[in-house]
């Protein structure tokens, strides 16, 4: 298992970029699928992006070409790099993760963080 906890949110102005950053503490990091979620005010949590144990990696359409997911398996850190933000990017930022799967990347985590919040004024 893993424990991820995330780092790396604020306060940024429409237009601008905040880098955050999932330290996942536990065994066998590299054999584990990884992903961000975020959850606005009054909304459901949504899928964000995520990364296989392999490397491939998968983004939700509101973000594509904006947002960059990575991993490091050596340091068992996984990064979400966020430029050209937008007011609806605003919400609580959760990492998580599972044992390496053939689910869909934004299904079926079951380790996870407590949050970071991005704010992002007009």
């Amino acid at each position: 298992q893993v424990r991820p906890v995330e780092s790396g949110g604020g306060l940024v102005q429409d237009g601008g970029s905040l880098r955050l950053s999932c330290a996942a503490s536990g065994r066998a990091f590299m054999r584990h699928d990884m992903a961000w979620f975020r959850q606005a005010p009054g909304k459901e949590r949504e899928f964000v992006a995520g990364i296989h144990a392999t490397g491939g990696s998968a983004y939700a359409d509101s973000v594509k070409g904006r947002f960059t997911i990575s991993r490091a398996n050596a340091k068992n850190t996984v990064d979400l790099q966020m430029d050209t933000l937008k007011p609806e990017d605003t919400g609580v930022y959760y990492c998580a993760g599972r044992v390496q799967s053939t689910l869909p990347i934004s299904r079926g985590y079951v380790y996870w963080g407590q949050g970071t919040q991005v704010t992002v004024s007009s």
